[in-house]
């Protein structure tokens, strides 16, 4: 019980801080200024650091709780805190701590199974996976997935954080957050890289196969989520697609009336591993799958870390509700800026290992803004750092670089 009465105050402490920046008025600012991006009527761009990928961003040392559970949570809000408190992005602190509702899946009938390798500082970024369909014949194995809710769970989950601090930071039972669609993610896992770049010519009645099971798998998803009532409008701070936040007035979409409909939200398309793919085969193969599932849906956020450039005309034509598109380092940034202009939000990735490592290359980054900004004057911009995994406990990298894209946007 003592034990308890110690990490519960180290948690109300907290949440003092986290209401405190949640009310400084930049915080309405940020959202109208995210609002009016995203709705295409940009007052300047926004940028934004992804930290939740940073290596030892709040160290172990560094948590007082004792229990386990709460050290987590602990961690999660010190995260928050220090983000909105130390880097000056336009990172926003919403008045309410979050809790979504608990879902299980069954598997796709056949184990996906990662496995993780250590590298010499302790980390285990790196992994790989089983990948259970080898052969075209092991398609046969794949099953309907099936989900279930831990309605009772979640709502004692909020009722504990509702105990621990809910007089002084508002618990929010919010149902789902950003949903991403991922068909080509899973492909992956499912089949592997090879066979990914092999089965359009060895195997293409398998693949297209595949492929629909796939989308029929996340259309009953979806669904299943509606006909359940477990949605969550996303139109606000959560992370729509990579790395990006969701503020628009454009959803929800005519009629809502209080319960969140698959068309009330953004879903993130994106189709990273098929890189290599062509155009032409990407269009045959992998592209009218993910149009179905976006059709579900208000707006589509598309892309990651794959270059669209060479393929961006298809993607609009199969995909017409994107408002945002992923400029990732890999990309043609003038010839997207050109593409885009003020029809869809310009979110571009720097490159991440450039403020990696030991010694960041701040000319470079330089550079690679300026280039940028040229690519996007007049457009709908947003600059999202992610993917950095080590600063070597640096963490005045992360405000040196939203000093320096502020004082070319201002």
């Amino acid at each position: 019980m003592e034990s308890y009465t110690h990490d519960r105050e180290i948690l109300r402490g907290l949440a003092v801080r986290w209401m405190e920046l949640a009310h400084l008025p930049v915080m309405l600012q940020r959202k109208r200024q995210w609002t009016a991006l995203k709705d295409l009527q940009p007052e300047r761009p926004m940028l934004l650091f992804e930290t939740w990928t940073l290596d030892g961003y709040v160290g172990e040392d560094e948590l007082l709780c004792q229990d386990q559970e709460l050290r987590k949570l602990e961690k999660a809000m010190r995260a928050v805190i220090r983000q909105a408190e130390e880097i000056g992005d336009d990172y926003v602190v919403d008045p309410y701590y979050r809790v979504y509702w608990d879902i299980r899946a069954t598997d796709y009938g056949v184990p996906i199974i990662a496995e993780h390798a250590q590298d010499g500082m302790g980390g285990d970024t790196a992994y790989h996976y089983n990948h259970p369909l080898r052969t075209p014949e092991d398609a046969a194995k794949l099953r309907p997935r099936s989900w279930t809710v831990e309605r009772e769970k979640t709502r004692a989950r909020v009722a504990r954080l509702e105990e621990l601090f809910g007089d002084i930071l508002p618990v929010r039972l919010h149902g789902t957050g950003g949903q991403i669609a991922a068909l080509t993610s899973d492909l992956f896992r499912l089949i592997g890289n090879d066979n990914l770049l092999s089965w359009p010519y060895d195997a293409p009645e398998t693949l297209h196969q595949v492929m629909a099971y796939l989308r029929d798998d996340r259309l009953a998803y979806f669904r299943w989520l509606e006909s359940e009532n477990l949605l969550g409008l996303n139109n606000d701070s959560h992370l729509v697609g990579s790395g990006s936040p969701g503020f628009t007035t454009s959803l929800p979409a005519g009629g809502y009336a209080g319960d969140a409909r698959l068309k009330d939200l953004w879903i993130w398309m994106e189709s990273q591993e098929t890189t290599m793919i062509s155009p032409r085969m990407f269009s045959q193969f992998y592209l009218p799958y993910m149009a179905d599932v976006a059709r579900l849906f208000g707006l589509s956020y598309y892309g990651c870390c794959e270059p669209v450039h060479d393929r961006w005309v298809p993607i609009l034509n199969a995909i017409p509700n994107v408002r945002a598109v992923s400029i990732s380092p890999w990309c043609d940034q003038r010839k997207m800026g050109e593409w885009l202009g003020r029809t869809q939000v310009y979110s571009r990735k720097p490159k991440p290992w450039l403020i990696s490592g030991d010694a960041p290359d701040w000319d470079e980054l330089e550079r690679d803004l300026d280039e940028t900004l040229a690519a996007t004057r007049g457009g709908c911009l947003e600059i999202i750092f992610r993917d950095v995994y080590r600063i070597n406990g640096e963490r005045s990298r992360l405000k040196r670089w939203a000093d320096l894209v502020k004082s070319k946007i201002n």
